[in-house]
Formats: structure tokens, sequence, C-alpha cells
């Protein structure tokens, strides 16, 4: 299986496909990370706010696959923006993880104090506590007056990307910036799959649907990481790894933002 990575701004490779736990209830989340990495998957999306990072850690240490060849994201809470606020949240987050450093931390929201927190972040990565910063579901405006107050340019941006909803200026924004784009919701709630652009190219290529809309994100250059608590779906998921789309492949799902 191809292990497919891109390389952020400050030299980290990160696996451009993963899988998010967000809605995954805690009491099922440590057997949905173990299931994952025991299938291969190296990427995990978590957050403070979704109230699992503790069951994501203990997966991790269930499956036996080495912390360091895990990357792990977990975002900070809305309520805990503020320079002394957020470093206080990265430690609580590091505790429920069981580990003395993430890979990546994300601003989950623009919520106030936001240039603070960002410096904060900053803090934390040169102490070696975070490995990589960024941001989520921030504006352009957010995202330069960040850079202009610190200097600091984020390592990626979490935004909602799909076919349909490509966002294609904030993709040149990112890549004028150096910035990678990481993508949530790729999917659509599962609704992509059954669109007939998705299903011929799948036929076409000997794919399914689902891996179709994953491959096309990948070859875009984006981190993208379903959403999913079914081992037969996350075997799926990781399948798209394995395909390969032509230009004409990637054109036909690049239309599906203007066809129903």
């Amino acid at each position: 299986m191809a292990d497919l990575r891109v390389t952020l701004n400050d030299g980290s490779p990160i696996p451009q496909l993963g899988f998010g736990v967000y809605h995954v209830p805690p009491p099922d989340t440590a057997r949905v990370v173990r299931t994952a990495l025991g299938l291969g998957y190296r990427h995990v999306d978590t957050a403070q706010g979704y109230g699992n990072e503790a069951q994501v850690g203990e997966g991790l240490r269930a499956s036996g696959v080495p912390r360091e060849d895990v990357w792990i994201t977990t975002k900070l809470d809305d309520g805990r923006h503020g320079y002394d606020e957020a470093r206080a949240a990265l430690a609580e987050s590091l505790d429920r993880l069981g580990t003395d450093y993430v890979d990546l931390f994300l601003i989950h929201r623009p919520k106030g104090a936001d240039v603070e927190t960002w410096r904060a972040m900053c803090a934390l990565r040169d102490e070696g506590r975070v490995r990589s910063i960024g941001l989520s579901n921030f504006s352009r405006r957010g995202v330069r007056e960040l850079v202009d107050a610190t200097g600091v340019v984020p390592a990626v941006h979490q935004i909602r990307v799909n076919p349909r909803t490509p966002h294609r200026a904030m993709q040149r924004f990112h890549r004028r910036r150096g910035i990678v784009t990481e993508s949530w919701g790729p999917l659509r709630e599962g609704r992509l799959v059954a669109h007939p652009t998705a299903r011929r190219v799948a036929e076409r290529v000997g794919a399914t649907p689902a891996q179709v809309i994953l491959r096309w994100h990948l070859q875009r250059g984006l981190v993208v990481f379903p959403k999913s608590s079914d081992p037969g779906r996350l075997a799926e998921n990781l399948g798209a790894l394995d395909v390969e789309l032509s230009r004409r492949d990637l054109a036909a799902i690049d239309r599906m933002r203007r066809r129903p």
C-alpha cells in the first residue's frame, strides 16, 4: 500500500490520508483507533472538544504501533483561547493522550484573543511540545492577521473541502503562502458517493465512489481524513491510497462543483 505524505513548511512530513474521530463516542473510540492503526492508518485527527482524546491515546497504546510512527492532531477548545489558557489546555491534552508531544496543534475556530493564542502555539512548538501548528475554520483575513502580527505562517489550515465545495480561492491563498490545506467533510457526510460522476469514474477505474472522491483530494495535494467507525468503511477508505486517477478523471470530478 502506498504511503503518501506531503512536507509542511516546517519540514515535517504529514501522512495525507488519515481518519477523524469527530462524533465517535468515547466508549467506541479506543476500539476504532486500534482497528484503524491495525489496518495501516498512521494519522489520527481529534480535538479537545470531541471529548475522546484519552480514548485515542488508549487505542494507540493498545495497537502496539510505536508513538513516533503515528501522526496525532488535536485542536484547541473554543473556551481556552489566550496565551496562558492555550498552554494549559495543551498540557491537559498531552496528559489525556498519554504522550509528551502532539504532531499538530490547531486553533479549532477563531474566537477572539487569537493573536495571543497563536503566540502560545508558536512557543509550544519552539519548546518541542508540538511539532507543527496550524489553524482550522479561519477566514483569509484571520490568517493574514496572525501572520502579520507574529511573522509565523501556519503549517496547515483545516477547512471543509470536497468536490462540490472546493474553496478554490482559499486553496490558492494557501499555496501562495506555503500552507497545506487539510480537508474535513471530504465525502460531504457520505452524500457524494451517490453522485453519478463519482459512480462513473469509480466504475472506470475499478474502485468505489468513496475511494475515487478521497483519491481526488490526495492527487490535488490535500490532506484528508474521512470519519468512520465501521471497520469495513475504514478499510475501504484506506484503499484510496492504491487508486490512480487520470487527468480526465480529475477533471470530471472537478466539474461536480457545478453539476447536481
